[in-house]
Formats: C-alpha cells, structure tokens, sequence
C-alpha cells in the first residue's frame, strides 16, 4: 500500500511505498521519552521526504536513528540503518484509517498505567531483539 504523511506543522512531509497496514506499539523508554507515550509505528519498503532541510535526525543509539521536524518538533519516524528500515510514526500518516493494531514490543518496559485492548502479540526487549536477529547488550 502507498501513503504520505507529515508533521504537525506540514515543513516535512513524505510519501511511502510498501507501507506495513500492522500497527506495533513499543513501550521501550527510548521511544516513551521521545514521543510522551508508546510509539505507535508502522515500517514502509521505500520513503521520499519534502523539505529534508527541516528534517533532523539524532543518533539514538548504535544501529538506529530517529527523525523529526526542526520547526514543530513532530516525531516522524524510526531509522534502522542496517538494514535501512523506516519505521513511521502512524500519527503522521494522512489517513489513520488504514492501520490496525498488531502487537506490542517491549512489553516488559510498559508503565502499569495503560493497557492497550486486544488479543495480540507481545514481546518483551529480549523477545523482540532476538526476532530481528539483534543480540541485545549485557545487563
């Protein structure tokens, strides 16, 4: 499926290609103290962002990067560099629409004070890291 989206402000906008329809929600606390909450987030095949000079990415940690808009703040996306994976917020897809929820990552970083309604999977940081072939670091 195709889609486009953009941030609060509309300086960054994009269109994406093999867009994912599966909503993941990661409760890790990188994306808690990103976005305010879970990321609710959906991968796309390929990506062509508008206004890149308004796009900013910071280096969250060895393998990833995560993008937002420099004017409004807007968290758009999760990058994996290896293999290259764009992993958009569903929040700033044009239509919302076409997404449905279908699992949980980080379940075991998830605050007490939400649950999300649903018979769907959920991992924990270990389950997800080992399922995309990640060996996460030492405690």
């Amino acid at each position: 499926m195709s889609a486009s989206g953009k941030c609060l402000c509309g300086s960054v906008s994009y269109s994406a290609e093999d867009v994912d329809p599966h909503v993941h929600a990661c409760h890790c606390s990188m994306c808690r103290g990103w976005t305010g909450g879970p990321m609710l987030a959906a991968s796309v095949g390929s990506i062509e962002f508008k206004g890149e000079d308004k796009l900013k990415r910071y280096q969250s940690s060895e393998w990833a990067e995560r993008g937002f808009c420099s004017d409004c703040g807007t968290s758009l996306f999760y990058h994996m560099k290896e293999p290259g994976m764009y992993i958009m917020a569903t929040g700033t897809f044009d239509d919302p629409e076409q997404f449905a929820m279908s699992g949980e990552i980080y379940i075991d970083e998830k605050p007490s004070g939400y649950n999300f309604a649903g018979d769907h999977p959920r991992m924990t940081g270990a389950e997800f890291m080992a399922s995309i072939g990640v060996e996460p670091p030492p405690a």
